[in-house]
């Protein structure tokens, strides 16, 4: 365990030295910021409109539905291109730079490697969804979201965060080239996100592994506030699997 935590640490500690990390973070609280604002500013505006109909029910216009949802939903698609970027470094650098040998000759295994850089990733998407949650006290102090619903959505935002890292670091396994690795785990994740689209035309066989594969369909099902273990074993299982992959590529380069 010694040997994660300082693969790790010095992970951490180079993204923090270059501006990469405060970059990533500036723009995905920008970003989160933005689409916060706006959605309440929209659901105020709504709530003026509707208050002012006479005899017009407003009941339904809920901050769960209004603010909640589309800001998880949104957060989940910067993250899909953030997270590539921040991830591209990981193994590609080492590559590039010369590194990989001495890490392979130092007394470490493949797998506390693979683990190490992991953590950091993990470090990082947890500082991001950590601070994002200053928007979820805004609204639990001036509003009255379902706290459950709350907590359920941002479970799944983190969840699906998580499997991203173990995407982006197993393209980065694969290539000395950042760009090549930022793209191709963009694209591996952007077919996640989109592998459920056709899954209305198809027969009932395909159309339930179609969806099952899909994260969009499984981060809804925590928005709307249900927390089903399907949901948790699919995303447990997508960051195990790749994080497999990824001892695999680097089995095979260290052999090389």
């Amino acid at each position: 365990m010694r040997n994660i935590f300082v693969i790790a640490w010095r992970d951490i500690r180079a993204v923090f030295v270059s501006p990469i990390a405060y970059v990533v973070l500036t723009g995905f609280l920008l970003l989160a910021g933005w689409f916060f604002f706006n959605l309440l500013g929209q659901f105020n505006r709504m709530i003026s409109i509707y208050s002012g109909m006479q005899g017009y029910d407003t009941t339904w216009l809920n901050l769960n539905d209004a603010v909640i949802a589309p800001l998880l939903q949104n957060l989940s698609v910067v993250l899909l291109i953030v997270i590539p970027m921040m991830t591209m470094r990981s193994f590609a650098e080492e590559r590039s730079s010369g590194t990989y040998e001495l890490l392979f000759t130092s007394p470490v295994r493949v797998s506390e490697i693979v683990l190490g850089k992991f953590l950091a990733g993990v470090f990082l998407v947890t500082l991001m969804i950590g601070l994002t949650l200053v928007y979820a006290g805004i609204l639990v102090y001036f509003g009255n979201p379902e706290f459950g619903l709350l907590a359920s959505g941002f479970l799944g935002l983190y969840l699906i965060a998580i499997s991203y890292v173990a995407v982006g670091n197993f393209t980065s396994a694969l290539t000395s080239n950042q760009i090549i690795a930022a793209v191709s785990s963009l694209v591996i994740l952007l077919l996640l996100f989109v592998i459920s689209w056709p899954a209305d035309g198809a027969s009932e066989t395909t159309k339930q592994i179609l969806k099952y594969a899909s994260v969009t369909d499984h981060l809804s099902t925590m928005i709307r506030g249900i927390i089903d273990t399907q949901d948790l074993v699919y995303f447990v299982s997508l960051t195990v699997v790749f994080l497999f992959f990824t001892h695999r590529a680097v089995e095979s380069a260290r052999w090389k």
